[in-house]
């Protein structure tokens, strides 16, 4: 079932994993975590990523978590339009496909919020409005 979340999330999020899944690219070594918390600038290198969580996967499964970290709240407009400003970037820089990177975020913000009933019995809130605005994205 789809417990305590909106129907039509849920469901979203699990089409999109099966999609994404058969048809993934290239499988990589990825962090898994890779957000803004979890990369320092440091002196032996430019930067350096802490705590992953060593997935397998293709590249544009990476950057859901630094979609779902620092986004504004005040309304989905400004949310979406923050969020299309990110993948433009990221897909510019890193030449990686930019509705791929849309599709594993919307799918991996309703894993978080389920990540965090688990732990907390309750739902994140937070994560489902972000799941909603990048669903309305796609």
């Amino acid at each position: 079932g789809t417990g305590p979340f909106p129907t039509h999330l849920v469901e979203a999020a699990e089409r999109l994993f099966n999609e994404l899944l058969a048809s993934a690219g290239s499988q990589l070594l990825l962090h898994g975590d890779l957000h803004h918390w979890n990369i320092l600038s440091a002196r032996r290198e430019p930067w350096l990523a802490l705590d992953p969580k060593g997935l397998v996967g293709e590249a544009e499964y990476e950057i859901g978590a630094l979609l779902r970290n620092k986004f504004p709240t005040h309304s989905p407009g400004e949310t979406a339009r923050f969020s299309a400003r990110r993948l433009d970037i990221l897909h510019e820089m890193l030449g990686l496909d930019r509705q791929r990177m849309l599709g594993w975020a919307m799918a991996q913000a309703v894993l978080s919020a389920w990540w965090t009933y688990e732990d907390h019995h309750h739902g994140d809130e937070e994560m489902l409005y972000l799941a909603q605005v990048l669903l309305d994205m796609l």
